[in-house]
């Protein structure tokens, strides 16, 4: 487990009633950590960050009297959201010098994401892209509220509100992710449908299927980081998208994948991993593409994430 091994197991100075004490906090930091890392990468896109900031919890946690603690869940997804408040004011000024599009990290999901479709809609490359329009403090209480079904008391303890305030901030946060959500929950069926017809048109080059399943106004966002060549700026439109994945099949091998428990395409070159390519879908047509070639964010790539509520 990261972020434990420095003050559990080797660290047994204290006596016997330090170690009970650090065996009982490392026993419920494990059995809720998948839950917390969910929390943190919600709020913050980026799971290296979520990493971290699950490593400043544990620390906190092994210091806190487990006798004071009624609720160990609760408590701990408190921490876990001050402390990815912070990070997350940090990556913000982070993103303002990135180059190009920012893009959040994708991550190799397993089935049972998939099939939690409330939890698959919210990490999705769509929804974290909505929440990055969201200030700070209204994300945690949205991602708090709507996905983890806290009670407005907890997530005022968690982001020093009151629950009345807490209560506002929900409501305006809710409103703003409706206005820019995608319009439906798309059934994982209809999701592969579309990707398989995507993927067939590229490698193919059939330029009409592929403009089939464009939506006319379709965008196309390309994260490089300044590492790899990436265009700068959105690539917008049907005839510019196609224009730009048509060089792909050439050079490159598509492998479906589930990512963020949605499917999307892994892009090797020479067999080498190259890119993630996720999508949005409305009405059965890609409005969104969001390609990661940035080789840090492509970690999470080679082995499955796992993720909870």
């Amino acid at each position: 487990m990261a972020g434990t091994s420095q003050t559990t197991p080797g660290d047994r100075g204290g006596g016997m009633g330090r170690d009970d004490r650090v065996d009982s906090a490392t026993e419920a930091f494990v059995a809720h950590r998948n839950l917390l890392f969910t929390v943190a990468y919600e709020m913050l896109g980026s799971a290296a960050d979520a990493e971290d900031v699950l490593q400043e919890a544990w620390l906190r946690w092994a210091g806190v009297d487990l006798g004071t603690v009624r609720d160990q869940r609760a408590y701990l997804v408190r921490i876990v959201t001050r402390e990815a408040l912070g990070r997350l004011r940090t990556l913000g000024r982070r993103k303002e010098s990135y180059v190009g599009p920012w893009l959040p990290e994708p991550l190799l999901t397993a089935p049972d994401v998939a099939e939690d479709v409330e939890l698959a809609d919210s990490v999705s490359m769509a929804m974290l892209l909505v929440l990055e329009t969201l200030a700070p403090t209204e994300r945690a209480v949205f991602v708090l509220r709507e996905v983890f079904d806290l009670d407005y008391d907890e997530i005022a303890e968690a982001v020093d509100k009151s629950p009345a305030a807490v209560r506002q901030i929900a409501h305006r946060a809710r409103a703003h992710v409706a206005a820019r959500r995608p319009r439906e929950v798309v059934s994982p069926a209809e999701s592969r449908d579309v990707l398989t017809a995507f993927q067939r048109a590229i490698e193919t080059g059939d330029l009409q299927r592929l403009l089939d399943v464009l939506a006319p106004d379709v965008v196309l966002l390309t994260d490089g980081g300044g590492i790899k060549r990436a265009a700068l700026a959105p690539v917008l439109g049907a005839d510019r998208v196609a224009e730009v994945l048509g060089r792909i099949a050439d050079v490159a091998s598509l492998l479906p994948a589930q990512v963020n428990g949605h499917p999307a395409l892994i892009v090797r070159l020479d067999g080498e991993l190259d890119s993630v390519v996720a999508m949005r879908v409305d009405d059965g047509l890609i409005t969104g593409l969001y390609a990661v070639r940035n080789p840090e964010k492509l970690s999470r790539m080679e082995r499955e994430t796992a993720l909870r509520r």
